[in-house]
């Protein structure tokens, strides 16, 4: 095997007092909510927001002086760029750092922030890979690959070593799955630790990639992803050698369910995940049997989120649970209507967000105009009972949804 458990024991010494040992706790609302005994570990809290750190300074801290001043490149849609950067920066090392073009803006502005010379080049992060790879050979830089390369997947793999330690008696890990070096690591320290423990990768349904290899399957993959961290098109062979051995299986998760994974750990556990950085979570959200009653233990890998689509991500939550939902009332044009039906929305306990009032487009009758109201509630019963108290005082309420 071209990692070892003694590697990622080196590359932890090396690493130690420049990365974080993160925390690792029990979830207790999340162990209900799932019927598993869920352990966290924060790798969001990385200075970076990322695991990434790990595998990128263990890289760098392995190369020779002529190497690094010779600069490095890195290619990335924005954990690993940021973890180079960051490091490189921090050791005098200079850094050019190549993302795909559609990539988030706070990973982008991170990145620059460090001091690395940033090119947004293609579409998808293959196509950055590519330019990556020919500046490399031109300028002749040392090429940091994300998940490729054994010292960086011992770096990874640092993270399941920190688990294991902290919780020897764990019965599974659930590790989101990209290129794969995340999970090979994690996995080869795990099993070094346990032999009985099992670890399972998530996938989105979009990027199922590591997924389709494993079954035999052609890789087709593509599409939009809240977890663009992990939206790989394909996987390392070195990865995909080591999780072929000692992964049990690769779990793919609905978009839908990632966003309630980033939900969930801001509601419950007050902490920011990004869509990859939920993808365990969801994958426990939407395969519980598979871990009934079992010690598990779930990375948060990365926190690097835009706030733009966070907000979006917890609105679509709100909208989800029917605690933000829409009214569409029709009622006489006479005065002080408007008002009674506000009055018994707020005596239901509703709070009303927003209020259109339509008077031209889809009315059966101009003297019965519709009026549309954004309408929060605590939840989907909360919700039915004040429709129910609307209609019960005579309230027409033509739909909701």
């Amino acid at each position: 095997m071209p990692v070892t458990i003694d590697d990622i024991r080196a590359a932890a010494k090396r690493i130690a007092g420049a990365v974080e040992p993160t925390p690792f706790v029990h979830s207790r609302t999340l162990s209900k909510l799932t019927g598993a005994e869920i352990f966290l570990k924060f790798e969001n809290l990385q200075f970076t927001a990322s695991f990434k750190e790990r595998g990128a300074l263990n890289k760098l801290l392995s190369l020779s002086e002529a190497e690094r001043k010779r600069g490095v490149i890195a290619m990335s849609a924005g954990n690993h760029a940021q973890a180079v950067a960051y490091h490189a920066a921090r050791l005098g090392i200079p850094a050019v750092i190549v993302m795909p073009k559609g990539s988030p803006n706070t990973k982008v502005r991170n990145t620059r922030v460090h001091g690395a010379e940033v090119v947004l080049e293609g579409d998808s992060l293959a196509d950055a890979a590519r330019h990556a790879f020919e500046r490399a050979q031109r300028d002749n830089l040392v090429f940091v690959h994300p998940y490729e390369d054994p010292l960086v997947i011992a770096g990874q793999g640092t993270c399941g070593l920190e688990m294991l330690e902290a919780m020897p008696d764990l019965e599974a890990l659930v590790v989101p799955v990209g290129g794969g070096g995340f999970i090979a690591g994690v996995a080869i320290a795990a099993k070094g630790l346990n032999e009985k423990i099992k670890i399972y990768g998530a996938q989105s349904r979009t990027y199922p990639s590591m997924q389709q290899r494993l079954t035999g399957l052609p890789v087709r993959v593509g599409g939009d992803t809240i977890a663009e961290g992990i939206a790989v098109k394909d996987v390392g062979e070195i990865s995909f050698s080591i999780v072929k051995r000692l992964v049990e299986e690769i779990l793919v998760v609905e978009e839908e369910t990632i966003e309630r994974g980033v939900v969930a750990l801001i509601e419950i556990e007050k902490t920011v995940a990004e869509g990859a950085g939920a993808a365990a979570l969801a994958a426990l959200l939407e395969y519980p049997q598979r871990f009934a009653g079992k010690r598990v233990g779930l990375p948060i890998s990365g926190g690097n989120i835009d706030s733009r689509l966070l907000a979006s991500v917890l609105m679509r939550g709100l909208v989800r649970d029917a605690r933000l939902v829409r009214l569409r009332v029709t009622m006489p044009d006479v005065s002080g209507s408007l008002a009674k039906v506000a009055a018994l929305i707020a005596e239901a306990g509703g709070n009303i967000v927003e209020v259109q009032h339509q008077r031209i487009f889809g009315t059966s009758s101009v003297r019965s105009p519709e009026v549309e109201f954004l309408i929060e509630t605590r939840d989907l019963e909360h919700t039915e009972a004040l429709v129910q108290a609307l209609k019960a005082s005579g309230v027409k309420v033509a739909t909701w949804f």
